[in-house]
């Protein structure tokens, strides 16, 4: 192996809040040499993605570098000006950010926010960069590359928009990617073809790849030498097979048991309620010849196509499938957040296909949603007592000292602890963030929660953590799951039923365990067969 090509030594990262600074990552060294994937690997708050920033120089306005360095190509990065960081940026060193939602510039069309960086970096001419862009969205696997080209960021699904991201990063033909959680929020195939040009880079190129990711699986299958990190310090580092083939820390060995796989078992409730002996229930919510079609590019889209789909009272039914396979749309409209085109939507035997006003506001007590992003989904101004408070006080539901009694009934159904209640969402974690989305969701008593990914951007610990609140509260309330997720290791743990989708119709479904192990169409086996990992 060449020389490291980014050598990190002692770095120490801090946020200003108010007058003190806080100090979050301690003298972190790590390396990566030419043509080497790194995978930086941690539970949330390890200080993991905040080491990633700091070598791109991209901390928050209050976060600083206050000791250590970071060289690369020679200098250190780490007190080089922000102008001449600009210039490396995307030439030198390509950076994946996490968020896919907010890293896009929401008024550029995507051909162009890549062809910018092309013409900026390269010296392209306007028609050599735009083809260009068009041939990298094509690379990441975008159908239609230059329809997509001229779409801007909102007409894109999450996963679309990793992808975009991906190729903007190595568009330039950098000499190291900085990676943090690329895939995400991508299904198992289209991550395993990321993955594999990812791998190709490194390879063909002699790029150097520091990977980010939550995700045991995917370092175990990409990484040639793997860091741990613990409360922002390094706890574990070496060969990848060694250090999660075989932990030699308590901590990494709790990462690697917690790390979900198709060899996971299914989680049992660890509470007895009064639903724990539940036995299989009618068809609570029900889809019947499901048809959605959209308008795009002066076309009709058809993106759910004769779906039927029975959620049974008390079970958990995975929706599973590529990313614009049409489980989202399918959720929504079972949800009657979405309109139905064509078929019927029952909710009790009920017809609630076309049911507006009234009725359909009365439908929300009974079946709520909990999204992907919960940071987008709660008010940054608001405490989280206001927010779980926020539908009792839609339906009015209660007076005030009803309502603190229920907020902190749902704090603890949600396993968060009281003072959490005068928290504003900036101040969680992911996971603490997604427990609150949970907690609002149970307010009004649902019979029926539909989860779009709920656990699809946490690290393996929390993402465990998040499942096993989910089954204890089916086992204590009751309640019935549509669980909308692109993780076969996740369905394993949590589902009773599965059902794939794959271009707005569905291809297979069955119990979980029947279609895991045996699977029947094609489809189904390659989503099967793209599960990374050989630990967990």
């Amino acid at each position: 192996m060449s020389a490291s090509i980014l050598s990190v030594r002692g770095l120490e990262v801090a946020y200003r809040r108010g007058r003190h600074l806080t100090e979050v990552v301690h003298g972190v060294d790590l390396d990566v040499s030419r043509g080497e994937i790194v995978a930086l690997v941690g539970e949330s708050g390890s200080g993991k993605s905040t080491v990633s920033q700091a070598v791109v120089r991209r901390l928050a306005e209050n976060g600083r570098i206050t000791g250590g360095s970071v060289t690369f190509g020679g200098r250190d990065l780490a007190r080089l000006p922000e102008r001449a960081m600009r210039g490396i940026r995307g030439r030198g060193i390509g950076f994946v950010p996490q968020d896919p939602n907010t890293s896009l510039n929401p008024v550029m069309r995507l051909g162009e926010q890549i062809a910018e960086s092309l013409r900026l970096h390269l010296g392209m001419n306007r028609q050599d960069a735009a083809r260009r862009a068009v041939e990298i969205l094509g690379d990441v696997g975008i159908p239609d590359p230059e329809a997509r080209a001229r779409q801007y960021p909102h007409e894109l699904s999450g996963g679309m928009k990793q992808r975009v991201l991906i190729g903007m990063a190595w568009a330039c033909d950098p000499q190291l990617v900085v990676a943090d959680e690329p895939t995400s929020a991508l299904d198992v195939t289209v991550q395993r073809r990321i993955l594999d040009q990812i791998s190709e880079l490194a390879s063909d190129r002699g790029t150097g790849v520091l990977l980010v990711t939550h995700d045991l699986g995917v370092a175990s299958d990409r990484a040639a030498q793997t860091v741990v990190m613990q409360g922002g310090r390094v706890v574990d580092r070496g060969a990848t097979a060694e250090v999660l083939g075989a932990p030699r820390t308590d901590y990494t060995r709790e990462l690697v048991l917690a790390a979900p796989g198709l060899t996971s078992e299914r989680l049992r409730p660890r509470t007895i309620g009064a639903h724990a002996d539940r036995q299989e229930g009618f068809a609570i919510l029900e889809a019947d010849g499901l048809g959605k079609s959209f308008a795009r590019d002066g076309a009709t889209f058809r993106a759910v196509d004769d779906v039927s789909i029975q959620v049974p009272a008390g079970r958990t039914v995975a929706l599973v499938g590529e990313s614009g396979s049409g489980k989202t749309t399918t959720a929504r409209m079972m949800a009657r957040i979405s309109g139905v085109d064509e078929g019927r939507v029952r909710f009790r035997g009920r017809d609630v296909s076309r049911i507006r006003g009234a009725e359909l506001r009365e439908l929300r007590r009974s079946v709520q949603v909990v999204y992907q992003n919960p940071f987008g989904s709660l008010d940054p101004r608001l405490t989280v007592a206001r927010l779980i408070a926020e539908p009792l006080r839609a339906f009015r539901v209660g007076g005030s000292a009803g309502r603190r009694r229920r907020v902190a009934e749902l704090l603890d159904a949600v396993r968060l602890p009281q003072e959490m209640a005068t928290r504003l969402p900036g101040e969680l974690s992911g996971g603490q963030r997604q427990r609150v989305a949970i907690a609002r969701a149970l307010a009004l008593h649902p019979e029926v929660i539909v989860l779009d990914e709920p656990v699809s951007a946490l690290d393996v610990s929390v993402q465990t953590q998040i499942l096993q609140v989910l089954v204890d509260l089916q086992a204590e309330l009751g309640l019935s799951y549509l669980f909308i997720t692109h993780d076969l290791g996740v369905v394993r743990q949590i589902a009773d039923h599965v059902v794939v989708m794959r271009e707005g119709r569905v291809v297979e479904q069955g119990p979980a365990d029947e279609v895991l192990a045996r699977p029947q169409s094609a489809y189904t086996r390659e989503l099967l067969e793209a599960v990374p990992g050989a630990v967990g």
